[in-house]
């Protein structure tokens, strides 16, 4: 289980804290890294850094943008500093976020992302997670290190599939299927469309799809769901057209 639970490092600067990461995620039983443009790896200072986790680095996928690292993950998780504009659901400790995270882990990947060293996530790529979460350090000097705030929700995670009941570390066979942030993102898209098309989206500054989106996260549509919503959408387009026509 502990396979599905991949961390995703956004442009990171040094080298080093790749390697650093790496060693906070194999003390914790973690092995799926991938790193979105990370400016400069593979590197020396990484393998050094990584002290004995070099096969984390030997396995870690590199790529070109958060979507193809979060595609495949039914749940994806931005770690923050700070609250953004953006209204994910968001958790204020990552107890309850580990927990749900193993309960997910256990029928497909899930993500935990960890941006920039000098300012984290943009709101871009907070958009393509589902949720946020903070670590609640000192209000007055709340600086944590890149692989330190790994190493902190990493253990999170850990303690959470240590604790879990036996018949929660069973995997719900007839649990409803989860959609992949891919298949939500083709879903967004499509929600786009049928807004714009019927002139619904007349207020450009009303965050109207951020609303959606996070309302969207929070109810958690199984892929069934996802399928007549989208079937629904398809429905009112042609109608629209034939109406238009």
């Amino acid at each position: 289980m502990l396979s599905n639970i991949r961390i995703v490092l956004v442009q990171t600067f040094h080298p080093g804290n790749i390697g650093q990461a790496a060693r906070a995620m194999k003390t914790m039983g973690l092995t799926d890294l991938v790193l979105v443009n990370p400016r400069c790896f593979p590197d020396e200072e990484a393998t050094r850094l990584a002290a004995g986790a070099t096969d984390v680095l030997d396995n870690a996928r590199v790529v070109e943008h958060i979507s193809q690292a979060v595609g495949d993950c039914v749940q994806v998780v931005g770690a923050s500093a700070r609250l953004r504009s953006l209204p994910l659901p968001h958790f204020d400790d990552p107890e309850p976020m580990a927990v749900q995270m193993v309960e997910h882990a256990h029928e497909a990947p899930v993500a935990l992302v960890f941006g920039r060293e000098r300012f984290g996530l943009t709101n871009d790529e907070i958009r393509h997670c589902t949720h946020q979460v903070s670590i609640p350090a000192n209000p007055d000097y709340g600086v944590l290190n890149l692989a330190q705030a790994v190493q902190i929700l990493a253990y999170e995670v850990r303690r959470a599939w240590r604790h879990q009941t036996p018949s929660a570390a069973q995997p719900k066979s007839k649990q409803p299927a989860l959609p992949t942030r891919e298949q939500m993102a083709h879903f967004e898209t499509h929600l786009h469309q049928a807004l714009s098309s019927s002139g619904f989206l007349t207020q450009p500054h009303a965050r109207t799809e951020d609303h959606l989106r996070a309302l969207f996260s929070r109810a958690q549509p199984t892929r069934k769901e996802l399928s007549i919503l989208r079937g629904v959408l398809t429905t009112l387009e042609k109608a629209g057209t034939k109406r238009d026509g």
